[in-house]
């Protein structure tokens, strides 16, 4: 008998979101891992809030949802309220039952001052890197270090001369039509009236200049996983400044190798790398190098140039995956944390991998 195509919705409904999710849905063991890494943050969480007053949205379900968007590819905070109210695998993995309210996408910007920050993106980040050197994961003598590009939430039409001899605004607040073909513009004489931090910059020659930030990453070798994570304003000299900064963080064995492309290929670079006792293994230019038969004659340095290509794998995920092929925010500290963030998100999925409870996206 065939059966008729109504819809009647139930007074009450008897099975819960919980049971509704499979019990085998690797999302299971992300949010055991997750929780997990969101307990060890109460004392920071409890010094963020007030402790009288109207309580506000568990900082947790909050942070579940950040690592949703991040995960899923959700490109702004609106869709992403518009997935956790409909799916209900989003809704159970931040925290809500089915009957929950789900808050107004303003909320994120509400919290991103006290809550969607560097200092707590960076806490996350620690605590993942914790969990994987307790499963040890971690090389501590072999790493790879590179920068990408992060593109500005800003137009070109937005680099105007520092001394206010362009146009203003139009109405509305757009930036004015104007042709710049021909203008010499560069960041001594101009700036962004949109993110003033951002910097024009082009990472090779032949490439378009954007305006931008880099972030830099340092990986260790044995996964893949990033250790250590800067985001700097774009210049000619910020890769290796803050690979310096990072090796000094990071790095504590005195003899581990560090590869890195040509970029990294300075005198001052390498000297400064060894000076912290550390092996730079730098892809040589072909003229003026400053690495020799020291370094390039051993096994380990060609096998740390094949490995250190990896760490493309890392910047592509954070860019097709994650948000970073161009932010949504501007200003300096909103993309660091953003970035941060972000390579916690990878280190996650990327130990899903090596413990076979990986998340499919699509």
């Amino acid at each position: 008998m065939r059966g008729a195509d109504i819809t009647q919705e139930e007074l009450f409904s008897y099975r819960t979101l919980e049971a509704r999710i499979p019990k085998k849905h690797p999302l299971r063991q992300l949010r055991k891992v997750v929780d997990l890494l969101l307990a060890t943050l109460n004392d920071e969480f409890d010094a963020l809030y007030a402790r009288r007053g109207r309580d506000a949205i568990p900082p947790e379900r909050l942070l579940r949802a950040s690592l949703l968007q991040v995960l899923f590819s959700i490109r702004s905070e609106r869709p992403l309220v518009d997935h956790i109210d409909f799916n209900l695998l989003y809704r159970w993995f931040v925290g809500l039952t089915m009957d929950d309210a789900v808050w107004d996408h303003s909320t994120f910007s509400a919290n991103r001052d006290r809550l969607l920050n560097e200092r707590i993106s960076r806490w996350f980040f620690e605590r993942v890197l914790a969990l994987a050197e307790w499963k040890k994961l971690l090389s501590d003598e072999h790493f790879s270090v590179d920068g990408t590009l992060i593109q500005a939430w800003a137009s070109h039409k937005s680099f105007v001369k520092k001394d206010g001899s362009t146009p203003p605004p139009e109405e509305g607040g757009r930036n004015p039509t104007v042709n710049f073909k021909g203008e010499q513009r560069s960041n001594d004489t101009h700036a962004s009236r949109t993110d003033p931090e951002a910097r024009l910059y082009k990472k090779s020659a032949g490439d378009q200049s954007q305006l931008a930030f880099l972030g830099h990453a340092l990986m260790e070798n044995r996964n893949g996983l990033v250790v250590d994570v800067e985001v700097t304003q774009a210049t000619g000299t910020a890769e290796r400044e803050a690979a310096q900064a990072m090796v000094k963080r990071t790095i504590h064995k005195p003899g581990a190798t560090l590869g890195a492309d040509k970029h990294y290929d300075t005198k001052d670079f390498v000297a400064g790398m060894r000076q912290q006792k550390v092996t730079p293994h730098v892809a040589s230019k072909d003229t003026g190098s400053a690495i020799d038969g020291r370094t390039t004659r051993h096994d380990g340095y060609r096998k740390s140039l094949t490995i250190r290509k990896r760490i493309e794998e890392v910047f592509g995920w954070a860019k097709t995956v994650g948000p970073l092929r161009q932010t949504q925010f501007r200003g300096l500290k909103k993309v660091a944390a953003q970035t941060i963030f972000t390579f916690a998100a990878y280190n996650l999925t990327r130990m899903g991998a090596i413990f076979g409870w990986r998340y499919r996206t699509a």
